[in-house]
């Protein structure tokens, strides 16, 4: 498995899809993602914490004439987002390994369309709330990268995490929110189509046991 795990790493490293510690465009993209990264500079969209990147390839499936990049801090998981963005020959999608704590470094004021922060870890505990990728800290980060009037969303399983964001969005002054549900595919309403079109494999075990999928979207302005 090691062995396996260093190929990995090996690939990432040559792979212009991904950018990485090391790589001379980290931390020198912001504000050029659009110009310098991408074929086309189209409008950009981030997922935040991907994972394997099923979300972002499928977002990028979806939508040929947006951008989409995936955030993760784990060199393994993005491999497998970046081989399946290659394998389906997807030009718009790309990935960068990085913490979010860090984001202000990776991107320019307003360079962001649209967020989306798909099954992030909880956080249960109170001394973990700073680190929630829905706290006060992170909205202003992201407030600050997005256009304006730029959509988030988030999907989660858990129901504390999703009362947690609505309070926190209902203390905040200037946020919207547009739409939520407590059980996302139990909606009938076309509003939530756009959520309900791709569902990862940590999903589906999650709906497959009866767990609720929460979603909410807003904007910060």
């Amino acid at each position: 498995m090691a062995r396996v795990k260093l190929q990995r790493f090996k690939d990432n490293a040559s792979r212009p899809d991904i950018i990485e510690p090391g790589k001379p465009q980290y931390e020198q993209l912001g504000g050029r993602w659009r110009s310098e990264f991408f074929i086309q500079p189209f409008p950009l969209t981030l997922e935040v914490g991907c994972g394997k990147g099923e979300y972002t390839v499928g977002l990028a499936q979806r939508h040929p004439t947006r951008n989409f990049l995936g955030l993760d801090i784990k060199g393994e998981r993005i491999w497998r987002g970046s081989s399946r963005a290659a394998e389906l020959g997807l030009r718009n999608v790309g990935f960068v390994r990085m913490r979010a704590e860090a984001l202000a470094a990776q991107f320019g004021a307003g360079e962001l369309a649209e967020i989306w922060i798909t099954f992030p870890d909880p956080r249960p505990r109170d001394r973990d709330i700073k680190r929630r990728l829905t706290s006060p800290r992170f909205l202003a980060l992201y407030e600050q990268l997005l256009t304006p009037g730029g959509m988030l969303h988030l999907k989660t399983d858990n129901e504390g995490l999703f009362d947690f964001t609505l309070d926190t969005l209902a203390a905040r002054p200037g946020a919207v929110i547009e739409r939520y549900t407590r059980d996302l595919y139990s909606e009938v309403d076309a509003e939530f189509a756009e959520a309900q079109a791709i569902q990862t494999n940590f999903e589906g075990k999650y709906r497959s046991i009866g767990v609720p999928i929460k979603y909410v979207r807003f904007r910060l302005t």
